[in-house]
């Protein structure tokens, strides 16, 4: 069975090794459905982006009808190019940064720059000395007392709905990953991925520009990358913020907790878990990043213990959306109002 809150019913006998031995057969990539899934990703983007610059052309609904499979193709690409930066869709880690670096200019997302970022995401996830980088910004009921009048309007700001999935993705999309003033001028390499990433896709944009127009270009291609953006915000942020989380201080924080409490199971029909590339499974992927997309089915439906994750579906994710505090005295996500309350 499937548990839809509370602490998974995980053998708490199981070590990091007996993980490791559980899950190594599935840590195995598989060149042909590698190569699979990026002819049935690209080439349905490709007919996606074509029937999007007709449909401009007659009218704003066929435009519509079109910008949303666009945007889906373009997710699930993304996935792809996070596998590779996982070093899990392919054997070759060469194979697997040649792919990423050349996905990252059509989605916009600097490969060795968000590989860098998501990885202190991974190695962290949950600990509460090291939240910042990689993740959605999360106070702790003291902390956000102890800030300044400003401080506490700011951060309600930052939390409601309409900032974190229409003007974060837009911020995400069009300065965090355009320009490298976040990162150090000693992370050179960020620097170098942020920056070549920007000048392949502005060749790229004029070319296709020039092929169907400036505005026609604009409108649909940035409508679907705007759209795919803000879907990959959302299924980010229901994968680790709900209310039984997992937050923990530096010295009681475990890797595999924050992996199997801290992680849902985004419970969806499949074919969103199709479009999303397994993504849901995100427990698993937390305890095995290097599981490829294409393998996370299997490793759940074949290990119960991972079936007792912490499930959520699409209408519990929504009203997620409402909690902002960790309550660290009874370790839940809570809203501003219960945080009032207690």
């Amino acid at each position: 069975m499937i548990k839809s809150g509370g602490a998974p019913s995980v053998d708490a006998s199981f070590s990091s090794q007996d993980w490791r031995k559980r899950l190594a057969r599935y840590a195995k990539p598989d060149a042909g459905r590698a190569v699979g899934q990026l002819l049935t990703t690209v080439v349905p983007l490709l007919a996606s982006a074509a029937g999007l610059f007709w449909g401009l052309a007659q009218g704003f609904w066929p435009a519509l009808l079109c910008a949303l499979p666009a945007a889906l193709f373009l997710v699930r690409l993304f996935i792809i190019q996070h596998d590779c930066g996982h070093g899990s869709f392919f054997r070759s880690g060469r194979a697997n940064n040649a792919v990423g670096r050349v996905l990252g200019v059509i989605t916009l997302m600097p490969y060795a720059a968000w590989r860098r970022d998501h990885a202190i995401h991974h190695a962290g996830f949950g600990n509460l000395a090291r939240r910042g980088i990689g993740d959605v910004t999360t106070l702790t009921i003291a902390e956000y007392r102890a800030r300044p009048r400003c401080g506490r309007l700011a951060y309600r700001l930052y939390r409601h709905p309409m900032v974190l999935f229409i003007l974060g993705p837009a911020y995400v999309l069009l300065l965090r990953y355009r320009l490298p003033l976040a990162n150090s001028f000693q992370d050179r390499r960020s620097w170098l991925s942020i920056l070549g990433t920007d000048i392949a896709a502005g060749a790229l944009a004029a070319g296709t520009a020039a092929l169907v127009g400036p505005v026609a270009f604009l409108a649909g291609w940035g409508s679907a990358l705007l759209l795919a953006s803000a879907i990959g915000v959302w299924f980010f942020y229901v994968q680790h913020q709900f209310e039984d989380t997992y937050w923990r201080p530096a010295g009681s924080w475990d890797f595999h907790a924050a992996a199997l409490e801290g992680c849902s199971f985004y419970d969806m029909p499949r074919i969103l878990h199709w479009f999303t590339g397994s993504i849901g499974f995100h427990h698993i992927h937390h305890l095995a990043s290097r599981i490829p997309n294409y393998r996370l089915r299997s490793c759940f439906e074949e290990n119960p213990e991972l079936q007792q994750a912490k499930r959520l579906t699409l209408c519990s994710s929504i009203r997620a959306t409402r909690l902002a505090l960790w309550d660290e005295e009874r370790q839940q996500l809570v809203s501003f109002r219960q945080a009032l309350a207690a």
